[in-house]
């Protein structure tokens, strides 16, 4: 049974090529992954702010932007220990602050993938 449920924009392309590789990481299937954009799935908090930043849900706690990532890495043996090295306050700070500038480039990278 997966320990951790984590919410992703299936629309984006970034997302989707981000989630396949978490998806072949992880190998105990201890992650439930819920696709918002496809409406499917019980959304913990408004769809819009499920597609607006990467949430999970870790132990009964939600949590989002870089400490989602951190807990989706916690949950697959390879990545545990940059996890566990976000459970640090300035760790999971600077990281936070590095999820925020990629969220402002986020649109223009999805505009490039998609090809337009």
């Amino acid at each position: 049974m997966a320990s951790l449920e984590v919410w992703y924009d299936g629309d984006c392309p970034l997302c989707r090529r981000e989630i396949n590789l978490m998806r072949r990481l992880d190998r105990r299937g201890a992650i439930v992954f819920t696709d918002v954009a496809t409406g499917q799935g019980v959304c913990p908090i408004n769809r819009a702010e499920l597609l607006a930043r990467f949430h999970a849900r870790e132990d009964g706690r939600m949590v989002s932007g870089a400490e989602a990532f951190a807990a989706m890495w916690r949950a697959i043996p390879m990545l545990a220990p940059l996890g566990q090295l976000a459970r640090n306050g300035v760790v999971l700070t600077l990281m936070e602050r590095l999820y925020l500038a990629f969220l402002k480039v986020r649109p223009w990278l999805q505009r490039a993938l998609r090809g337009t």
